[in-house]
């Protein structure tokens, strides 16, 4: 499995266990979490600690924004930025 693959595994199994509970059946690579309301503010800062644990990186709170966070393509562009500086 490549990097990508690993981390959008991730964040599904993520989301699926703390939002979706088991039906992820409508989420897309480009789905906005905001947008279809699978995620909110709250959601956002536990992914946030999920990621920066699983993946050893740090996130800025200037960061926390949807173009880095608000979707599984935008998340996995992100971390993989992040594990490359």
């Amino acid at each position: 499995m490549n990097e990508k693959d690993e981390i959008i595994k991730t964040i599904r199994t993520f989301l699926n266990d703390n939002f979706l509970f088991g039906d992820d059946g409508e989420l897309e690579e480009e789905t906005s979490f905001l947008e279809s309301g699978i995620i909110d503010s709250t959601g956002i800062l536990e992914l946030v600690a999920l990621l920066e644990e699983k993946f050893g990186i740090l996130i800025e709170d200037d960061e926390i924004v949807p173009e880095n966070l608000d979707s599984l393509n935008n998340i996995t562009n992100f971390i993989q930025m992040k594990l490359k500086a």
